[in-house]
């Protein structure tokens, strides 16, 4: 039973969505040099370079992880697989409000998949704070005007975006459960996400080539795009990655979705810092909501 939100467990889960913004920032900057699959295949390879220094025996033939392939490799598909190259593709297809919009619901995925799968009773109090959650983040999008909100239209690329968020609930969700995984690869925080991450690797391959196949992938080469996915790996890959799996054993998958709900809060953030734009009331009424959300839905 994960513990009561803390001030740790806190700080660990609002890193992955500042990050995160960032990757969407820079992400969408991206989109027109770089194929999404590609995007996605090039920065997890790039992390693998990162880790193996420190978790590098974690591939010896001799290794735990091999008797424990078929969880890591649904672990590697939901996340490195699918999460990431799913919302490349939906900033290529969809605009960032709608993305942002669809991606609001991933409180709502948190408690359905562990319903649904885990059986975990679902109480009137996280109901409530996923409304004020999801209501912080649309007042982000609509800027605090309703006619803004109700000009959004969905297009089916926002279909990614869904199928995106539901991967990441349940790839949450596998964290936080008991398995019968070693704790010595459980507890090494590096060797746990390389494992993920060279199975996750796989499909992004199968990807990327679908996608050439297709006559759909481009890369062009510049020193822009080399920064760009440096910050990939380091940032929203590893970074987040190992804060969000020590945030999710803390508090739970449930409590952990809420926070994925900053991310668009925290876009408005780098915006004014490194857009000039200049932050309004309503930024602050979006946090007070969000933060609400996490408040009321992590009491016991």
């Amino acid at each position: 039973m994960p513990a009561p939100l803390n001030l740790s467990a806190a700080l660990l889960l609002s890193l992955p969505p500042l990050l995160w913004a960032g990757n969407a920032v820079v992400g969408r900057l991206m989109s027109e040099l770089v194929s999404p699959m590609t995007l996605n295949l090039l920065r997890w390879l790039l992390a693998i370079v990162i880790l193996l220094p420190l978790a590098g025996q974690v591939l010896r033939r001799d290794s735990p992880l091999w008797p424990h392939w078929r969880r890591f490799s649904l672990l590697g598909l939901l996340s490195v697989g699918s999460y990431n190259a799913l919302l490349y593709l939906a900033l290529n297809t969809s605009t960032p409000i709608n993305v942002t919009l669809v991606g609001a619901g991933m409180p709502v995925w948190m408690l359905l998949i562990g319903r649904l799968k885990y059986g975990v009773v679902i109480s009137l109090r996280q109901w409530l704070g996923a409304a004020l959650s999801v209501s912080g983040v649309l007042v982000v999008l609509c800027r605090g005007q309703l006619a803004m909100l109700l000009q959004v239209r969905l297009v089916p690329g926002d279909l990614y975006v869904l199928m995106a968020s539901a991967a990441w609930a349940y790839y949450s969700w596998m964290l936080a459960r008991p398995t019968t995984e070693p704790a010595a690869l459980r507890n090494n925080w590096s060797a746990f996400l390389l494992g993920q991450i060279v199975f996750g690797v796989l499909w992004a391959t199968l990807f990327t080539g679908g996608e050439w196949a297709l006559g759909k992938g481009y890369f062009t080469w510049s020193w822009p795009v080399v920064l760009a996915l440096v910050f990939f790996a380091v940032g929203p890959a590893v970074l987040a990655y190992r804060a969000w799996g020590a945030g999710v054993q803390r508090s739970g998958p449930a409590i952990a979705g809420f926070f994925a709900n900053l991310t668009p809060l925290f876009t408005a953030l780098l915006s004014t810092a490194f857009l000039g734009e200049t932050p309004h009331l309503f930024h602050a009424l979006a946090f007070a909501l969000i933060v609400g959300g996490i408040v009321v839905s992590s009491r016991r």
